[in-house]
Parts: C-alpha cells; structure tokens; sequence
C-alpha cells in the first residue's frame, strides 16, 4: 500500500494516479476526504488528516510499503520557514511512528544549499531531517524550476502587456512541467529500489530563459511581440502582496530568485538521460498554459 500527501496537488494528483493505474493499493491524504472523492471512486482509501497533526499522520502511514511526501505551499503564511520545519517534523515524525521503509519527497533544485534560498532552505531541512529517521530510505527528487510558475503571468500580460517578474530574462532555468515530477516519484515508488538517502534532479527537457518563454507564450497567445521585463524586488513584493500573498512569502520568493540570478542556486547534476523529462515549454503552453490564459479571458 503507498500513501500520498498532496494527493489533489500538481504532483500528488499524478502519482496517485499512475499508481492507481498499475493497481497498487493507494491511500490518499487531505484535510478534506470528501475532496479526495475522484481517487476513492478509482479505489482509492481516503483518509483526513492535517500535515501538522502527527498522530493522525502516523495512522495514515502505518502499513504503507511507500509514500510520497512534500511540504504543501501555504502563501499566505506569515513565517513560511516556520511552518515548513513544523511541517517536516510532523512527517518524519509520522513516518518513523508508522514504520514507512520508502519514501520519496518533492524538494527542490538548490536544496544543497543550506541558506539564501528562500523557500528552498525548508527543503534542505526537510532532506537533514528525513536522514534522521530509523529505517527510512528515502529518494529526494530535486525538481527545477516549475512551468507552472508562469501561469501567473496571466493577469500581468492582460493588465500590463508584458510578462514580468524577479528572475532575470537571460538565466536559464530548468523548467520542468510537474506531471512529469508526479511520473518519477510513482516511478520510484514502482521499483523502491533505492536505499538511504539519496537526491535526484530532475531537470525538464531543456533550459529555457524568461526571455524565450515569453517569446514561446507570446506565439501561442497571439502576441509575437511579447516581452519579459525583470524588476525591483520591492516591486514585486507590493505586487505579490496584492494578490494574497504574505509579505514573508513574497520576501523569501525574491530571496529565492536573486540565488537564481547570481547562479548560487542552480543544478548539481549535467544533463542526462535520467534526469531529463518529456514535456517541453511549448507543449505545456498550448496544453495548459493556453486554455489557462483563455479561461480567464472569457471570465473577464
């Protein structure tokens, strides 16, 4: 049996999926079972639980021969770090309680580093803290940069014209679309043949530069001229904080995207046929990034 956190995420919702494809017994984990709803009526166990409530987390791990594990994103948190190490301790806590020989978890390019990171400094300790867990092998996949990341473009393209952002249009960037995250850990979860602690990257099909993607979303769009415009960090937080966002969360993302810049936070690992996955930027754009952009046109 394998035990899913995030099951209704980008990435849980995929190897929950894949697994339930091969017939694998699959046990589901949200705050909400009625919203796991779509994976029981495929045979799923849905059971409720909170990431921080370690003892129902513990229950929900007891008996699973695998399990995938992540920090759920929580934007609106006011000290974000916080509630990642309150996170990482519930699930390696849970982990060794339920006696969980395999596990693999979503981390992140750059979680070599243990500072300067943003966000990406939890997942760092996420990996240190995991390693201390008795009999757990675990397989860290250290995902590159998210294609999903520019569906926020959406509304600065309509409003502005433009896509903008902190990264700056020339670094090239790992993008990775997170089904393809989502197929490797079912994957691993598949052979569990891997021992103590060890981290892949996974590194998308090709680096791609802010500057292509706006080239690549403007085609698809009709908009041929569309382009990416870096700005102030300060610019960007007053922008974050306008959509929901905490000022922390804004803060630890531009922390994030200067490690970016400066090359601090990059990928370990050359490019192989191992870590490279399948889906390109334009295929991910006319697949999701499109409909995305046209839904919320029509809804305007």
């Amino acid at each position: 049996m394998y035990v899913i956190l995030g099951a209704r995420g980008n990435t849980g919702s995929v190897v929950a999926r894949k697994l339930l494809d091969k017939g694998k017994k699959v046990r589901v984990v949200g705050r909400d079972s009625n919203k796991l709803a779509p994976f029981v009526s495929r045979g799923a166990d849905a059971f409720a639980a909170d990431v921080l409530d370690t003892d129902a987390l513990s229950r929900a791990f007891t008996g699973a021969q695998g399990a995938y594990a992540l920090i759920p994103p929580d934007m609106s948190s006011p000290d974000f770090r916080a509630h990642q190490d309150r996170v990482t301790e519930s699930i390696a806590k849970a982990l060794e309680k339920g006696g969980v020989t395999h596990a693999v978890t979503l981390s992140s390019v750059g979680a070599d580093k243990p500072d300067k990171t943003g966000p990406v400094v939890g997942l760092h300790k996420m990996e240190l803290r995991l390693a201390q867990v008795r009999g757990l092998n675990a397989l860290h996949l250290r995902a590159g940069y998210f294609m999903e990341n520019t569906l926020a473009q959406i509304g600065i393209i309509r409003g502005f014209g433009m896509m903008a952002g902190p990264v700056r249009a020339d670094v090239p960037l790992a993008m990775i679309a997170t089904r393809d995250i989502g197929a490797a850990a079912a994957e691993a979860l598949l052979r569990l043949d891997f021992k103590g602690q060890q981290a892949q990257e996974l590194l998308g099909p090709r680096d791609v530069t802010y500057a292509e993607a706006a080239k690549t979303i403007g085609l698809a769009i009709g908009k041929p001229g569309l382009a990416y415009l870096q700005l102030p960090d300060e610019q960007v937080i007053q922008a974050m904080t306008g959509m929901g966002i905490s000022r922390n969360m804004a803060q630890l993302l531009c922390e994030m995207s200067a490690a970016i810049n400066s090359g601090y936070m990059k990928p370990l690992e050359r490019r192989s046929e191992k870590n490279t996955t399948p889906t390109t930027l334009e295929a991910f754009v006319q697949e999701v990034f499109l409909p995305a952009h046209q839904g919320q046109a029509a809804s305007a």
